[in-house]
């Protein structure tokens, strides 16, 4: 086993035309202050090495990145390109961002990298090379070798964590794909987790109701009873502490998420509202299911204000933050 905590981790660039390079800069340039293992980023040089105020220096292997940390931000040079224009996505940086992305999830998977924490991509470039995937999430799972439906988006911050059962399908197709099998499925990978990456030895699982007030008893819709229920119960006779389907109107507020470790929520803004709500600034969004550990700042690729030197790094310094947490307490608690 690769001693994972002890290898520098990989930031793939995301599209150079957006904020991901910059926030990257500004993580590394907080590194001390904010506590951060030693990383390094992966794309075109070119596309870092005029970042206001962050040194940055050419690296040829993983290995190297912890030499170079401490004096200048390393960058593992993929793509051979002219710079990227801020804000104007292009197929050429979409094929950086896939490059950069297949190369930090292959140097994890061989353990020359401890985590892989994702800059943000544009879905829309990506999917006029030929990207083939929903997201980044269902990129990495598949180079794991985890079919996609083991592998589950978890969205964390400070005083909140949630797992959307549904991810990124229309609305009115919901309740098709909210099954008995995916309801045990996020569960027990959502227990998991909390266990072997956040520590928590025995989790707390909150889960929301599909419909209005959870349904109110059927006069509001059938699905807690008919789909979540039968879940919940088999869940409970393995040993899991979970609620009954509850009105996710009410499950949000500060007493209530001190009642959980996790919410399951049936449907993508379901989850994603209020953890947004909360933690805009520091929300990560943390993969589960793999046998690697990866990351990534929860927010798009801000084309608006690229190459403005205004993009927030907190996003990623807590998704850089997270994946040291989560290395370190795999190694406590296993893989």
């Amino acid at each position: 086993m690769a001693d994972w905590d002890a290898k520098p981790f990989a930031i793939s660039c995301g599209d150079p035309a957006g904020v991901g390079p910059e926030i990257i800069g500004k993580s590394w340039k907080q590194r001390v202050a904010a506590g951060l293992k030693p990383f390094f980023a992966i794309g075109n040089f070119a596309d870092f090495k005029n970042l206001s105020g962050i040194p940055v220096q050419k690296i040829d292997q993983p290995m190297d990145a912890g030499d170079a940390f401490q004096q200048a931000l390393p960058v593992l040079h993929i793509h051979e390109a002219a710079a990227a224009v801020p804000g104007e996505a292009t197929l050429d940086g979409a094929q950086c961002s896939l490059h950069a992305l297949e190369i930090a999830s292959g140097l994890a998977r061989s353990g020359d990298a401890g985590a892989v924490i994702t800059a943000p991509v544009s879905k829309t470039q990506l999917y006029k090379i030929g990207f083939r995937y929903p997201g980044q999430t269902e990129f990495v799972s598949e180079r794991c070798g985890i079919a996609r439906e083991n592998a589950v988006m978890m969205l964390a911050g400070p005083t909140l964590r949630v797992v959307p059962m549904t991810t990124h399908i229309a609305l009115h197709d919901v309740p098709e794909h909210f099954t008995e099998s995916l309801i045990v499925a996020c569960a027990r990978a959502a227990e998991k987790a909390l266990i072997r990456s956040f520590g928590i030895e025995k989790p707390r699982i909150a889960i929301a109701g599909l419909n209005p007030h959870a349904g109110e008893n059927g006069n509001l819709g059938h699905e807690e009873q008919r789909v979540m229920q039968p879940a919940i119960a088999k869940l409970r006779e393995q040993g899991m502490n979970i609620t009954d389907p509850l009105p996710a109107d009410t499950m949000f507020h500060e007493e209530a998420r001190s009642k959980y470790d996790v919410a399951l929520c049936p449907y993508h803004d379901q989850a994603l509202i209020p953890l947004k709500t909360l933690h805009f600034f520091d929300g990560v969004n943390i993969t589960l299911g793999l046998p690697i550990v990866r990351t990534s700042p929860d927010h798009g690729t801000a084309f608006n204000i690229a190459g403005q030197d205004i993009a927030d790094p907190r996003s990623m310094i807590a998704a850089i933050q997270m994946a040291a947490t989560a290395v370190s307490n795999r190694q406590t608690y296993g893989h």
